[in-house]
């Protein structure tokens, strides 16, 4: 799995099609993270745009290859190894996005509630945004690995099913996600932390259904 991964990290890096959703993610923190701004705030904001930035890295992983190319790995791998490498690839791409998304925050957000009456402790502060973070990336993994093939072969119905999917789960009052971000934002009102171990949990088991789905699928049809 090591040399998958490694495989699947060069293949991303040389193609250039990171790109794009890197270029999204740094432009939507540039624009919603203000300088001295509240701290809370602007955690919840990362953390929701790595959300669709997820999905849109998970596509480019799982589809990178050329044909050839992954009926080779795959008749040396397996599929559906191959399969999981990519969409790990894309996962660990976004954890990175989700550090320095965090890491901007602190640098340029102002440690205290939205009225700036209440201290917010920084250090428990970060911890709870690169965790609100990390669930919004888990989801966006589900939804690239469904949204793609094997499970949706068709560009014209994997993209707006992707991009609907994440939009939908980032404002769907039930979501992982949007219960993350919220506390996140409800918590910056009072200066409390809402440290979202629930909705990491939710999401991670809905993560690995959805790859593992995915994965058997490919396993399946290759």
């Amino acid at each position: 799995m090591i040399a998958l991964l490694r495989y699947q990290t060069a293949l991303l890096i040389g193609s250039y099609r990171w790109l794009p959703p890197v270029i999204l993610f740094a432009a939507w923190v540039a624009i919603g993270v203000e300088s001295g701004g509240p701290i809370l705030d602007a955690f919840g904001y990362t953390a929701g745009g790595l959300l669709p930035t997820a999905v849109w890295l998970t596509r480019v992983c799982v589809t990178n290859e050329p044909s050839a190319a992954r009926n080779c790995a795959a008749a040396a791998a397996g599929p559906g190894r191959v399969h999981l490498a990519g969409v790990l690839t894309a996962a660990g791409a976004a954890v990175l996005l989700a550090v320095l998304g965090t890491a901007v925050a602190v640098l340029l957000s102002d440690p205290r509630s939205t009225d700036q009456q209440v201290a917010v402790p920084v250090l428990p502060a970060a911890g709870a945004g690169l965790l609100a973070a990390l669930v919004c990336l888990l989801m966006g993994t589900a939804i690239g690995a469904l949204s793609n093939r094997p499970v949706l072969r068709s560009t014209g119905w994997s993209i707006p099913t992707g991009l609907l999917a994440a939009l939908l789960l980032l404002v769907w009052g039930a979501s992982p996600a949007n219960a993350a971000v919220s506390g996140l934002v409800t918590g910056s009102v009072h200066g409390t932390i809402s440290t979202p171990w629930l909705p990491l949990a939710a999401t991670a088991l809905i993560a690995a259904a959805a790859t593992g789905a995915a994965c058997a699928l490919s396993s399946r049809r290759g």
